[in-house]
């Protein structure tokens, strides 16, 4: 059965920090770039950053460029978000995706999701 799981969610203040983590399993994900979105009560799914298992630069949306910072454990078959210097809009429920297509230009087709970890940023 092929899972990925979110966990690291939470409530934090203003100007605090989270590590999301998204473990995957049941298949070999190597060939899949990563994905993280949030989506925000009443709005869109958005992008939030990409990387792949086999290293190399990651996407990041402005939003969060500067701030967060996604990264791999191969061995461990699970991916992270750094999230630091959160503000209030950081709020949503964050999923992670498992995609293939284009990494240049940035064009995927998702095959699997996680069930989303909700992050709440207190002001």
């Amino acid at each position: 059965q092929v899972q990925l799981v979110e966990s690291g969610g939470g409530l934090v203040q203003a100007g605090g920090s989270l590590r999301l983590s998204c473990a995957a399993s049941g298949r070999t994900f190597s060939p899949y770039a990563m994905v993280w979105f949030h989506q925000a009560p009443g709005k869109e799914r958005e992008f939030v950053a990409a990387i792949r298992w086999s290293g190399g630069s990651a996407y990041y949306a402005d939003s969060v460029k500067g701030r967060f910072t996604t990264s791999t454990d191969n061995a461990k078959n699970t991916v992270y978000l750094q999230m630091n210097s959160l503000k209030p809009e950081d709020t949503a429920v964050y999923y992670c995706a498992a995609g293939r297509g284009s990494w240049y230009p940035f064009r995927l087709e998702y095959e699997y999701w996680g069930q989303g970890t909700q992050v709440t940023v207190s002001s």
